[in-house]
Formats: structure tokens, C-alpha cells, sequence
């Protein structure tokens, strides 16, 4: 069976997944069939990417996406769209709608919500160092 799914990418501590279509058969960083989105988990709000497109062709040839990717995409509002393409309306009116909705979101900040730890040093210790910087960064020239 083909799973809509994600792939893990990025580096230790710092995820950022891939939404893949793959078989289901094969491991989580394995080989898949078509790279069809992304998801950044570490930005406020979270960052969602998808190919509306290739996303309905998949759901209406029958991949089931799992329970992550199935959240993503009810976010997105990739899944409200292929119940209605169920119903009847075309793929050219749903593929529009989600370009229109994704021109009109607010732009997401790229910076990540956590800081990334120096070499040798613990992400407690880096987010301890950010608060630091944070509080300390107010009274700069108060002395």
C-alpha cells in the first residue's frame, strides 16, 4: 500500500520532515516514490508546504496518509479539498483555491523558535543562554 508520509531530515536535535509518497513496506528514511512537501515542526507557526496538486492526485489513486501526515494536511486544508474533489468539483478549481489560500497566509518567520546549540554545548544550556541574552539585552547601556 502507498502511505503519504514523513521523512525525517535535518540535523541531530533540529528536525525537519519531508512529505513523501512511499510504500509502506519501506523504513522511515528509505527510498520513496515522489518528494511531495515539507513541514519545519521548529518555526512559530509551524511551516506547511505541500503540492496540492500531486497531494490529490495521490489521495484519489488511493494513498493513505498517516496519522502525522493526515494532521498536516487537515491544517493546510489539502484534506477538506479532496472530500470536496470527491463530490465532483475539478482538480483545476481545488488547485487554484489552495494557490490563492497560500498567497494570501501570512508570512512565516524563518527563524526557528529554538535556539541551536553551540559546539559542545546542551540545548538546556543554549536555551538558558538565549533567556540570558534575552533579559540582558534590555539593560545594554542602562549602566
Amino acid at each position: 500500500m502507498v502511505r503519504i508520509r514523513l521523512r525525517r531530515v535535518g540535523l541531530k536535535g533540529q528536525p525537519s520532515y519531508r512529505l513523501v509518497i512511499a510504500d509502506q513496506r519501506a523504513s522511515r528514511n528509505g527510498g520513496f516514490i515522489e518528494n511531495v512537501g515539507f513541514h519545519n515542526p521548529r518555526t512559530q507557526p509551524p511551516t506547511d508546504i505541500v503540492e496540492e496538486e500531486r497531494i490529490l492526485y495521490w489521495l484519489s489513486v488511493g494513498a493513505q496518509p498517516t496519522g502525522s501526515a493526515a494532521n498536516i494536511l487537515r491544517r493546510t486544508g489539502t484534506m477538506a479539498r479532496y472530500e470536496r474533489l470527491k463530490k465532483g468539483e475539478s482538480m483545476e478549481s481545488l488547485v487554484a483555491e489552495a494557490a490563492a489560500a497560500k498567497a494570501a497566509a501570512a508570512p512565516i518567520n524563518p527563524r526557528t523558535s529554538h535556539p541551536s546549540p553551540a559546539a559542545g554545548q546542551s540545548y538546556k544550556k543554549a536555551k538558558e543562554a538565549a533567556a540570558i541574552a534575552a533579559e540582558g539585552g534590555d539593560d545594554v547601556g542602562s549602566s
